[in-house]
C-alpha cells in the first residue's frame, strides 16, 4: 500500500497525505451513519456535555466522557449549549462537535473502514505487530461555531511505553484553510511527551468531580513553524503519536466532517493505566501476529 517513498516522508515528517484511502461512496455511507445516529439520539434525555480542548474543558468534569470508550457519545459545541436553561439552542445536527469512542465497534460502516485491507496494509508497512483500535470519533467542525483544537501530540492523551501510535484522520469532506484543516510542524515527532492527560490519581479529587488532569509541562509553539495540510474527501492522513498539530475555527458556512481512529501497538507495549480512556473490554486488533 505505501511506497518506500511515502514510508520515507512519514518517518521524516510525522504525518502523511494517502490519497483517496477511502472511496466517496464510503464517505457518503459514513456521513448517512451518523445522520441517523444524530436522528435517533435525544438530547431532552442525554447527558449534555460540551468538548473542548482549552485547559478548563468540561469534559474533564464529565463522567459522560470518562464512560464513553465503550459506548456511542454526543459530545457538543460550547457555543451549542444556552447556559442558562442548559438546553440546545440550535438544531441537534448543528450543534453536535463529535462522536465518539467506539464507531469502529457498534457501528459497521465505520467498522468496515476501520479494519479494512488498505488499514491492514499500511500499519503493516509501517512495521505494526500486533496493531489494536482504541478509540474512534467523528467530527463535525460545524459551520461559523466549529471550534479550534490547539496544538497538541496525540501521545498526551493515548500513552503507551513504548510509545507506538499512529492516528487515522480520514477527510468525509473537504479540508481546507477555510473550513479548519490541519496543521503540523513537519519533525516534531522526534521531540518527546511531556504533558499527559490522565485520570486523577487524588481519590478525594477525583469524587468532587475534578477526574481528568494535565500533568507535566504544556510546550509552546511558534505559528510560524506550522504547515497547513489541506485535503479532498476520501484522502487521509496518517499521524504520528508524537508530531504537534492543530486545526483553527471553522468560521465558514462550509462544514469539515472527519472520521478518526487510533492505533496503538499491542506486541511488547503496556497501554498505561493512567490515559484517561479505558475500556471494559481490550481492545480490538487489526491482525493478529
Amino acid at each position: 500500500m505505501l511506497t518506500q517513498e511515502q514510508i520515507q516522508s512519514f518517518e521524516k515528517n510525522g504525518y502523511l497525505v494517502v490519497k483517496q484511502l477511502v472511496t466517496r461512496d464510503d464517505c457518503a455511507k459514513l456521513k448517512e451513519s451518523v445522520e441517523n445516529l444524530i436522528d435517533a439520539w435525544d438530547p431532552q434525555s442525554d447527558t449534555l456535555c460540551t468538548f473542548g480542548t482549552g485547559e478548563n474543558r468540561e469534559q474533564s468534569r464529565s463522567r459522560y466522557f470518562l464512560e464513553s470508550g465503550d459506548r456511542i457519545s454526543f459530545f457538543l459545541e460550547e457555543n451549542a449549549v444556552d447556559p442558562e436553561t442548559n438546553k440546545l439552542n440550535r438544531d441537534k445536527h448543528h450543534s453536535v462537535n463529535k462522536i465518539g469512542h467506539a464507531l469502529h465497534v457498534l457501528e459497521p460502516q465505520f467498522k468496515k473502514v476501520s479494519f479494512s485491507d488498505k488499514i491492514k496494509e499500511i500499519v503493516r508497512d509501517l512495521n505494526y505487530v500486533k496493531p489494536a483500535i482504541c478509540q474512534s470519533m467523528y467530527i463535525f467542525k460545524q459551520p461559523y461555531i466549529g471550534a479550534k483544537v490547539v496544538p497538541h501530540q496525540d501521545g498526551t492523551f493515548l500513552f503507551n511505553n513504548p510509545l507506538k501510535i499512529m492516528g487515522v484522520w480520514i477527510a468525509l469532506e473537504d479540508a481546507t484553510l477555510k473550513n479548519g484543516c490541519l496543521w503540523f510542524i513537519p519533525g516534531s515527532h522526534k521531540g518527546p511527551i511531556n504533558r499527559r492527560y490522565i485520570r486523577n490519581p487524588n481519590e478525594q479529587e477525583f469524587n468532587d468531580g475534578k477526574m481528568l488532569i494535565f500533568k507535566g509541562t504544556e510546550d509552546q509553539y511558534d505559528d510560524k513553524d506550522f504547515v497547513p495540510v489541506e485535503i479532498e474527501a476520501g484522502d487521509g492522513i496518517l499521524i504520528h503519536g508524537q508530531v504537534v498539530h492543530k486545526s483553527e475555527q471553522n468560521t465558514s458556512p462550509i462544514s469539515r466532517q472527519i472520521y478518526t481512529f487510533h492505533i496503538i501497538e499491542t506486541d511488547n507495549s503496556e497501554y498505561s493505566k493512567e490515559n484517561w480512556l479505558q475500556t471494559k473490554e481490550p481492545f480490538p486488533l487489526i491482525y493478529d501476529a
